[in-house]
């Protein structure tokens, strides 16, 4: 049976891509979209930057064709500025928008936005109702358990967003005070799911690393699919591994060292077709180190490539991960 937010079609279980600050632009976008991420979202977005018209909150709102189905991630502590962002952000036709309540870095959660509204379920609640009434897009939620150990809330907060027509709901296992510490506590996701009064998807999100785990907790904890972020940083093969031993029982082979350098070339590619050559390369560097985890003796090609300014240079070096890598195995 399909999953729908809205008028969106899913698929069975759907794979999403976690909205990661720094991360999920396009260009990542891109290359989990050419491995099987089913839905992705922006990078988180601040109400207050879209309606001062900030240029870094203008470009998150960049989203491409290819990219669909695609939401747009806006967190905020004003419920007028919230409502605002939402109808700037409607105007840059995604599919969907999602409200960001689960964010618990330092600068978001104490200054009234994201994580922080788990401690005022009253305003979150008003605050969501306005997302809603301002757009004709479906509104999704994602959030945590709760702010901390002794207020794990998750379970009244999804009856009450879904009060307000929110279409779907993905849940971190974990607190705010958590932060990304410890497990993620799966076992309160599932208690959602079966609440009888809850219609809407509800995605589980946090520890996702493995296609065996993403197979077990899928069996274990009955979610109607699950959210993936930093497993996904320098491996956007993830999605297609777990989608391929959901669906057969087998492993895929992992990514060759060809591919992992072709599929780190397209990322650089499109980061440079965004952001032009300067940007664009800049900010690649922070993703070579992911890309080839476990590559032996790569720390000082690392080096280079981070010290490159240079397009060719680095296709040059890029290059030569392969050829070292097929001198080692001949």
């Amino acid at each position: 049976m399909s999953v729908q937010i809205g008028n969106i079609d899913l698929g069975e279980f759907p794979l999403l891509l976690a909205p990661m600050e720094d991360v999920s632009d396009p260009p990542f976008r891109y290359v989990c979209k050419q491995n099987g991420a089913d839905m992705m979202y922006t990078e988180f977005i601040s109400s207050e930057g879209l309606i001062r018209d900030a240029a870094k909150s203008r470009q998150k709102l960049d989203i491409f064709e290819y990219e669909r189905p695609i939401g747009i991630q806006i967190f905020g502590s004003s419920i007028e500025s919230m409502r605002e962002a939402t109808q700037i952000a409607t105007k840059a036709n995604p599919d969907l928008i999602d409200i960001n309540y689960g964010c618990p870095v330092k600068n978001v959660a104490c200054r009234g936005a994201g994580a922080s509204l788990l401690q005022d379920i009253d305003k979150m609640v008003a605050m969501t109702k306005a997302v809603v009434e301002a757009t004709h897009l479906p509104v999704t939620v994602k959030t945590r358990l709760g702010w901390d150990d002794h207020t794990k809330n998750i379970y009244t907060v999804a009856e009450r967003l879904q009060e307000v027509g929110i279409k779907a709901l993905t849940i971190h296992g974990r607190t705010r005070a958590q932060m990304y510490k410890g497990e993620a506590d799966w076992r309160l996701i599932s208690e959602v799911k079966k609440n009888p009064n809850i219609e809407i998807p509800i995605f589980g999100n946090g520890d996702i690393d493995s296609p065996e785990k993403a197979l077990a907790w899928k069996q274990e904890f009955g979610v109607d699919g699950m959210m993936i972020g930093r497993a996904s940083i320098g491996n956007p093969w993830i999605f297609r591994e777990i989608k391929n031993y959901l669906k057969t029982g087998n492993f895929l082979p992992k990514p060759t060292i060809e591919e992992r350098v072709e599929v780190c070339k397209t990322h650089l590619q499109k980061s440079i077709a965004w952001k032009g050559p300067k940007t664009g390369i800049f900010e690649m560097r922070r993703h070579y180190a992911n890309y080839f985890k476990g590559v032996e003796n790569f720390k000082e090609t690392r080096m280079k490539l981070v010290a490159s300014e240079n397009l060719e240079e680095i296709y040059d070096i890029l290059e030569g991960i392969k050829t070292a890598h097929a001198l080692v195995m001949a």
